[in-house]
């Protein structure tokens, strides 16, 4: 009989948390080292021989480790076997600095510190929003037993507001509601504001599975939900400029024998991880950096970084510094030099908190990246300074899309880079079609150029088992980057994806046949006409939509009392139909719908994000 038989299910939980949390380095393991910082940081390391007596008592193999089962052994003893162990004061206190949410036997956790960390960050970035402070939502109160972030997320409008700053302009607050005098929202008003900020965080590629108005509304009784929406925002917002296009002189890291495209496909978190070893390297230290947690956990690589980017305002006098706690303080003081906002703690670091550190890192960057600047020579002999705004939307678009189905272990942060092995794409096909894919036929590890063009061979003989236009098109294209074939591709994809659950929802309408462009203009004519508005649409590609006047008009009839009238302007010139393009965005959002469209694609008119957009507010009128 394991030891594991003998716990609940609940309880073995907690005590896997518990352990996770010593195991800093994530090897399985807790050794000396990390027995002593979680000491330290609980302010329980007195003397030397409390480590020895802690670890004497647990590690009974005596291999200088305490592993899953060694740990258990003690954490058994000490609740059933009434033995008096110095551990168990370690473990309760331990258990304390992360809090348990459950219900039956699913327990969700989460870290204080982070939870305390973020609602700090969020009070910077909207500290001059008076708003907020007048309804009392700001400043957060970072006592972690009021666990005030979780309350203050549950109208929306600061979640709302901070959406806007992770990604400028993404919320039109015009059509956000809020208190007015007195009054407080109703019900409905508030679930309306959660449609509009869970919307609004898919469109922007936020994965929000799980997560609905009930789990924001009662913030408290869900605070891993909360916390794992904000983390994901403020990861947004401080790692959205970590790119080639916002960042070119970021090819200065290019290494031997690599080209533009093995930068283009790492994702941000790596980019950010290079970035930190090319100062260190550049400083000619021989440590490197290959997480967030235990190798900056000592701050000793922070330090150097500091110095190396900017020598003159930061010292790096913190290597002759033993003591851990008081390393980490002078790196945050340093960072204060170069105006980093830094909501990052002394003790943080030294615990090695992945997010925390990760976030520290991307601020470092964000404020002082210490690279030498590209000439505009540099940039046209790589190919920086070609770019197709209208392919960059598209890609934009379509990525967000399949990042919004929810799909397991997966993750499109380049359309091109990430689909040129054919496994993400034949994934997706999946979704769209369930069952399509005979994954028997699929290479799952396609490691060259035969595997990978097998792979998206076989997404083209999908495709066009679809009935996709895929003249001319074979799966060599897709793993050569043609970005117009693999764009015209995944539009497809996405079009069949939209009417067929467009199909679905407005069955009794359509009589479940598939939807046409001509269905759609006839369906939407209907309903503006039906309401008593005069505006018509021609087709889904006519001009006359320029102003989005008609859009407007749409969501009108099916919900008046979404649009107010007091925001519509006659769009006629460029500026008055952006306007109209970010309240039908937004108003389209609240009502439920899942739009992945700009507010300059409307105004322009492009036929597909039209398409989808007009598709999107179809499906809200039930």
């Amino acid at each position: 009989m394991s030891l594991e038989s003998k716990f609940k299910p609940k309880d073995l939980a907690e005590f896997r948390k518990v352990f996770n949390s010593f195991d800093h380095n994530g090897d399985k393991n807790i050794d000396r080292k990390e027995m002593r910082d979680v000491l330290t940081s609980l302010k329980m390391y007195d003397s030397l021989s409390k480590l020895n007596e802690i670890m004497e008592e647990m590690d009974t193999n005596k291999d200088g480790q305490i592993d899953w089962s060694e740990f258990l052994e003690v954490v058994y003893a000490c609740k059933f076997g009434g033995k008096a162990s110095t551990f168990g004061k370690v473990y309760e206190k331990q258990k304390q600095t992360v809090i348990k949410v459950g219900k039956g036997h699913t327990v969700h956790s989460f870290a204080v510190e982070e939870m305390l960390a973020f609602s700090e960050h969020i009070n910077h970035c909207l500290k001059d929003d008076k708003e907020l402070s007048k309804f009392g939502l700001l400043p957060i109160p970072t006592d972690e037993k009021e666990m005030g972030l979780c309350k203050n997320v549950k109208d929306g409008i600061l979640l709302a507001k901070f959406i806007n700053i992770a990604v400028p302009d993404t919320i039109d607050e015009r059509a956000l509601n809020k208190p007015k005098g007195s009054r407080a929202l109703t019900v409905f008003q508030i679930n309306e504001n959660m449609n509009l900020v869970i919307n609004s965080a898919k469109g922007i590629g936020i994965k929000v599975v799980n997560i609905g108005a009930t789990e924001l509304t009662e913030g408290k009784k869900h605070p891993h939900l909360v916390l794992g929406l904000v983390w994901q925002l403020v990861k947004l917002q401080l790692l959205n400029s970590i790119n080639l296009k916002s960042h070119p002189e970021l090819v200065r890291l290019l290494e031997e024998g690599e080209d533009l495209e093995d930068l283009l496909r790492l994702p941000p978190e790596q980019l950010l991880m290079r970035w930190f070893n090319y100062h260190l390297k550049n400083a000619g230290s021989e440590r490197r950096v290959t997480n967030f947690s235990g190798d900056v956990k000592d701050s000793k690589c922070y330090t150097v970084l500091l110095h190396q980017i900017a020598p003159g305002r930061c010292d790096d006098k913190a290597l002759e510094v033993k003591d851990a706690k008081k390393r980490a303080q002078m790196v945050l003081d340093n960072a204060k030099k170069l105006d980093v906002e830094a909501f990052i703690t002394a003790n943080d670091i030294c615990k090695g908190n992945p997010k925390l550190n990760l976030a520290f890192t991307a601020a470092i960057f964000n404020q002082c990246p210490g690279l030498d600047p590209m000439e505009e020579e540099e940039l046209e002999k790589i190919g920086l300074l070609e770019d197709d705004i209208g392919d960059s939307r598209e890609e934009r678009a379509f990525r967000m899309w399949m990042n919004s189905l929810g799909l397991e272990n997966f993750y499109i942060n380049n359309l091109f880079e990430d689909c040129a092995d054919g496994l993400n794409l034949l994934k997706v096909i999946d979704a769209v079609e369930p069952g399509i894919v005979y994954w028997k036929s699929v290479c799952k590890k396609p490691n060259n150029k035969f595997k990978k063009v097998g792979n998206q061979n076989y997404a083209v003989v999908l495709g066009k088992q679809m009935k996709f236009s895929l003249v001319g098109i074979s799966g060599q294209d897709f793993v050569e980057k043609n970005k117009k074939l693999l764009l015209a591709f995944v539009w497809q994809l996405m079009r069949h994806h939209t009417l067929k659950y467009l199909a679905k929802v407005q069955q009794k309408h359509f009589g479940g046949k598939k939807v046409t462009d001509e269905m759609m203009v006839k369906w939407a004519n209907s309903k503006v006409s039906q309401c008593g508005r005069k505006s018509r649409m021609r087709s889904l590609k006519h001009k006359s939509l320029s102003t989005c006047v008609f859009f407007l008009d749409l969501l009108y009839a099916i919900q008046p009392k979404v649009i107010d009238d007091q925001y519509v302007t006659e769009g006629k010139t460029n500026e008055d139909a952006m306007m109209n393009a970010k309240y039908a965005i937004s108003v389209a959002r609240k009502l439920g719908a899942v739009v992945f469209c700009i507010p300059e694609d409307l105004v322009e008119v492009r036929y597909k994000m039209v398409l989808t957009f007009v598709a999107s507010i179809m499906s809200c009128d039930q």
